[in-house]
């Protein structure tokens, strides 16, 4: 007799013994129902045995009713879940199976019992050392989770979580095995998913709980200097993160778990070797097995970094000379002017006498080499008691702190008496001597932009007087009085509507194509004639009339670019400048998205520029900037490199491209610097995947090299200055061969 037929026995007698037990109870019944022919004293004497024994009748059948019940329920649940149970008494070679096995090898019952190394012989050949390893750890008596592959009859192939118990004798023989059987197929297939993005990420993956590192994945081992993750896991995060970056996501744990919000941040990790490497990782509380962890995701900005840093320091710093450039400088007065307990001070403007002359007959080698040692030579003249930048070309200013009038003369005199040494250069003697403007904190001017003004102006007097040095005087110029008149004809001129656009193309460098059109406001006035943006522009700004002006310029812009579309003009987008008045207007996104609809134009033709000083306040400004990208409109960031600059931020913002200053564009013609600070501009644009413009371009050289580092759009009078609308839509007719009507 095999297995099968004795289980199946097993099940008759099973029934037979219920039978049996229900015919007892029909027979007791039947007694009981006649007891009255018996006297009271017989009666007494049958019945309590039989009621005892019918009782007991009743309670087997009961308890063998609610077993086959309860068997019937588990059977249920097993078969609703991916289970089988596998029970091998060893003593009586007796095998169970649960039905639940058909589904999830894809075999019989029958299969199972005929041939009971089945499930052995479909496990997938790799998974074998798995079989191996837990038969060896049954034979120990441990109880095993194993998990493996097997290959069912169609080919597919499922994976098994199998839960072994092995049960062993008094004398240690072993006696019973019993096994539970889950397929979790669906569960694996998911985990090797997630595993294969986060092993194939570029990003650092890590899990950390307890201030240990659970995981991490093969990039982010290798970024601390590690041959594989097995170094690192189980490390505490301190090996790599300084404490107060640690403290801080501690901190701010709790935060995360009420709102579910991440945390970014930069900082330097620490590698294995000694070494640190800057990275911006976010992380956020996860639930991993029931306890709280942080899974962190951060990618290596090391290179980001080093970039933002040179141009940083580019931006401050004079690439030729060393000196603080023309930024630093207005940076550093604009904050000895608003640093309390300030009461006087002084601004020296020099210009080399004679160095245009040198610098045109010797070349511009010569020329860098005088500039280098002029700049020396004035930080040992001035030594701790001033700060000495250079303006650009041969122009040098100094601000002298908290020093009285006689100290700066005794400056200004050293500076002289210093210069009049020559210099020295391949065997020749050069003579430079310095022009010097000085203007006065307060009595001159109360802030930077007017003490470097007049600094400037008596620097003019003192070459035309050939007094090497002169102090500011207001008999010097009627500025002032320009100045008030200015402002107010400049009102009338708005009033009356005197002023003007005129519009310089931007060009695709490596097409020649027109791509954009800038808008520029021009103003000739009938007594002063041309009057430069440059003066009339601050004092707009200065007096709010800037509101309503740029206003009028966004207008009439969008007006004239809807009138050229419509006349046939390719289409390319009008770009208009924005200070940073405007910007703060609660009113401009209302203004700009009526102007569109007025004129019919639609917000992806028309390009705002904002200065960098808007990412002062950022959280105001992010707000505006995303309001107006919904509308449509594109941004650039204008003068890129020469104002706030943090890319820590700026990458956040919803920019489209950044333009290059012109200071820096023609810092390409000067052999000693080769553009080093365009072509770092132009490389962080594109990694920052903006468009990056030039403008300024005045020569074919500096086309060239702006092609050549990938720069993709220029505008300057290489390609036409700026010019009225006639003339513009001339030029563009010439450029696309299209007529305007």
């Amino acid at each position: 007799m095999n297995k099968n037929q004795k289980k199946y026995q097993y099940n008759w007698i099973f029934i037979c013994v219920l039978i049996v037990i229900e015919l007892l109870n029909e027979i007791g019944e039947a007694i009981f129902s006649s007891v009255h022919l018996f006297s009271y004293t017989s009666i007494f004497v049958l019945l309590c045995p039989l009621t005892v024994f019918f009782s007991t009748l009743k309670v087997m059948k009961k308890t063998t009713k609610e077993l086959m019940e309860n068997k019937q329920k588990l059977k249920n649940i097993f078969d609703t879940f991916d289970t089988a149970i596998w029970s091998h008494d060893l003593i009586t070679d007796t095998l169970l199976i649960t039905p639940g096995i058909e589904k999830l090898y894809g075999y019989s019952l029958d299969d199972f019992y005929h041939d009971q190394s089945l499930w052995e012989k479909v496990i997938f050949p790799e998974d074998l050392p798995v079989i191996a390893e837990r038969k060896r750890k049954i034979a120990l008596g441990e109880t095993v989770t194993s998990e493996y592959r097997i290959i069912r009859p169609d080919g597919e192939v499922r994976w098994i979580l199998d839960r072994g118990f092995p049960t062993f004798d008094q004398k240690g023989k072993f006696v019973d095995f019993n096994s539970v059987l889950f397929d979790i197929t669906d569960r694996k297939e998911s985990e090797e998913r997630y595993r294969s993005l986060v092993e194939m990420s570029p990003d650092i993956i890590a899990v950390t709980s307890g201030g240990v590192i659970d995981y991490i994945n093969e990039t982010g081992s290798k970024l601390v200097g590690a041959k594989n993750p097995d170094e690192i896991i189980g490390r505490a995060v301190l090996d790599f993160v300084p404490p107060e970056i640690f403290n801080m996501f501690k901190v701010k744990e709790n935060v995360l778990d009420r709102n579910d919000k991440k945390i970014r941040h930069e900082f330097q990790v620490k590698r294995i070797d000694g070494q640190t490497i800057d990275v911006e990782m976010t992380a956020t509380t996860i639930l991993i097995e029931g306890r709280l962890a942080k899974q962190i995701v951060g990618r290596d900005i090391s290179e980001r970094k080093k970039a933002e840093k040179t141009i940083q320091t580019m931006a401050f710093y004079d690439t030729l000379t060393g000196l603080p450039n023309r930024n630093k400088f207005k940076k550093h007065l604009n904050k000895v002017l608003n640093r309390n307990g300030t009461k006087c001070l002084a601004v020296m403007f020099l210009d080399l006498d004679r160095f245009k002359i040198i610098n045109d007959t010797k070349g511009h080698t010569v020329g860098d080499l005088i500039l280098q040692k002029v700049a020396n030579r004035l930080e040992n003249s001035v030594q701790q008691e001033g700060l000495v930048s250079r303006q650009g070309g041969d122009e040098f200013i100094i601000v002298l702190e908290e020093l009285k009038k006689e100290r700066v003369i005794e400056i200004a005199k050293r500076i002289l008496e210093d210069f009049s040494i020559p210099f020295h250069i391949n065997g020749q003697e050069f003579f430079v001597t310095p022009s010097i403007g000085i203007s006065l904190y307060p009595s001159d001017g109360q802030d930077e932009e007017m003490l470097i003004k007049h600094a400037d102006t008596a620097m003019y007097k003192a070459k035309e007087l050939g007094n090497n040095y002169q102090f500011y005087s207001t008999a010097f110029n009627g500025n002032s009085d320009r100045k008030m008149e200015i402002e107010n004809r400049l009102r009338k001129a708005f009033e009356q509507e005197k002023l003007e656009l005129y519009y310089q193309p931007q060009i695709e460098l490596k097409t020649g194509k027109v791509v954009g059109i800038e808008a520029l406001i021009r103003w000739h006035d009938s007594k002063f004639g041309f009057v430069s943006p440059s003066e009339f522009i601050p004092l707009a700004e200065e007096t709010g009339l800037i509101v309503p002006l740029g206003k009028w310029i966004i207008r009439k812009a969008c007006e004239q670019m809807s009138a050229w579309q419509k006349a046939g003009l390719q289409a390319v987008l009008i770009a208009v400048n924005i200070s940073v008045r405007q910007f703060q207007d609660d009113h401009l996104i209302d203004y700009i998205s009526e102007i569109l609809d007025q004129v019919g134009l639609e917000g992806r033709f028309l390009e705002l520029e904002i200065t960098e000083s808007i990412m002062q306040n950022i959280e105001q400004s992010t707000i505006i900037l995303n309001q107006l990208k919904e509308i449509g409109v594109l941004l650039s960031v204008d003068d890129f490199g020469t104002g706030y600059s943090s890319l820590s931020y700026l990458k956040h913002l919803p920019i489209d491209k950044i333009k290059i200053d012109k200071s820096f564009v023609d810092d390409i013609l000067y052999h000693s610097n080769q553009g080093m600070m365009v072509k770092t501009i132009i490389d962080m644009g594109n990694n920052l995947q903006f468009t990056v413009i030039a403008e300024g371009i005045e020569t074919e050289e500096q086309v060239q090299f702006l092609r050549d580092n990938h720069c993709e759009v220029g505008q300057g009078y290489f390609y036409s200055k700026p010019v009225p609308a006639k003339e513009m839509a001339e030029y563009i007719r010439k450029k696309s061969g299209v007529s305007l009507g």
